[in-house]
């Protein structure tokens, strides 16, 4: 899963978008006081007070429906590059996964985001997700339906509980949730380490192994851990699309947000579909 900047971090933001925005507010402001000395009739000031007032379209700045276009287009262009890689040989989806990550870093650390490297990022990203998710499919039917519904289920739980305010992003939170996620990816670094070398047996690895949890394997216990993980992950995409919209951030920074909603979505999928694999596996041995 890769990092995702927050807006208020971003240098285009501090520096250009919302310096550019007061200064123009003041200028607007200065140029209202200044019409009655240029001359300007009641009826002219009258159609001006009349007029609509701007959107965040007119005024460059991000809003939650621009927000919602940007993710959906963003996730489009997944399933199309999901339905190719369901079709495709391994060979493309294994480059697809590559590209992806490599788009993912780019993605990731680029000063201002790119709407054109974002969709890339998701085309390559769902060659990967589609390809992936056809073996899975293959080799234990009828869970690839299951894993969308799954993901789909907490996202809307997730938002739900975001919108009533039940569940918020805190600065302990966040911590333990990057602590968390570095000790995952040791594991898992670990795992495939010692799944290469012959040392564990079964198709996942010690995530097949059975756990001191009614012989539960430790993939599925761990597993449910990460998906909880997933999930406070889009907790903090949330925060940061509502700290965007409310500090009036430029509207590029909706394809960051989108980025960042696209990045946990797969991995959430990812690993409810590997949950839902290693229990598949587990009844049949």
């Amino acid at each position: 899963m890769a990092f995702k900047p927050g807006f208020d971090q971003s240098p285009a933001f501090n520096d250009q978008g919302r310096n550019a925005w007061g200064a123009g507010a003041g200028q607007r402001q200065a140029g209202w006081g200044q019409t009655p000395q240029q001359g300007m009739t009641p009826e002219q000031l009258q159609y001006m007070y009349d007029r609509p007032a701007a959107s965040t379209v007119d005024t460059d700045r991000m809003s939650y429906e621009d927000t919602i276009v940007k993710t959906l287009l963003a996730f489009g262009v997944l399933i199309v590059g999901a339905v190719a890689g369901w079709n495709l040989p391994p060979a493309v989806w294994i480059v697809g996964a590559l590209v992806g990550f490599v788009l993912a870093l780019v993605n990731t650390f680029k000063r201002k985001p790119s709407p054109a490297l974002v969709l890339a990022y998701a085309f390559f990203e769902g060659l990967f997700v589609g390809g992936i998710s056809g073996y899975y499919e293959q080799a234990f039917g009828g869970i690839v339906p299951q894993a969308v519904f799954g993901t789909l289920g907490v996202f809307a739980v997730t938002l739900l509980l975001f919108l009533s305010g039940k569940v918020r992003a805190t600065p302990k939170a966040t911590r333990f949730f990057l602590v968390a996620i570095v000790g995952y990816m040791v594991f898992q670094l670990v795992n495939l380490v010692l799944m290469w070398t012959g040392v564990t047996n079964g198709t996942f690895g010690i995530m097949s192994a059975p756990s001191f949890l009614f012989g539960i394997p430790w993939g599925v216990v761990i597993g449910l851990f990460v998906v909880v993980m997933a999930a406070y992950s889009l907790v903090l995409d949330f925060d940061q699309i509502k700290t965007g919209v409310q500090r009036g951030a430029p509207r590029i920074y909706a394809w960051t947000a989108a980025f960042g909603l696209i990045v946990t979505l797969v991995w959430l999928y990812l690993e409810i579909l590997r949950i839902l694999a290693i229990i598949a596996s587990s009844s049949r041995n």
